[in-house]
């Protein structure tokens, strides 16, 4: 029971941070970029693709954390199956963003 807790603590955090991390600095910096293309659209390739999937899969976590079940054998057992893997749903755009932002802007 001690690890449980222990592994949903840690996982309340990590997703907090994530979220907290995608919505204050990574979504604020693609919006930036995202500007510069306004006026020349053909040029920021699959930019508007990639910034758009950071919000929806980020919105899927936040969506998912909120279903969490308060048992905590249960609570552990969905955080393993459904939000890490989520977790990393997001994590790989935001990977994918990086590689595209302006080098002053990724956070």
């Amino acid at each position: 029971e001690v690890m449980f807790e222990n592994y949903t603590t840690t996982l309340n955090i990590e997703v907090g941070t994530l979220l907290d991390m995608v919505e204050t600095g990574i979504l604020p910096a693609c919006a930036k970029d995202m500007a510069k293309y306004v006026s020349m659209p053909a040029l920021a390739g699959e930019r508007k693709d990639v910034y758009i999937g950071i919000k929806t899969e980020s919105d899927k976590l936040k969506a998912l954390f909120e279903k969490k079940p308060h048992d905590l054998r249960a609570e552990a057992t969905y955080f393993c199956d459904t939000i890490k893997p989520q977790m990393l749903a997001v994590r790989a755009m935001v990977d994918k963003a990086e590689g595209l932002l302006e080098a002053g802007l990724y956070p």
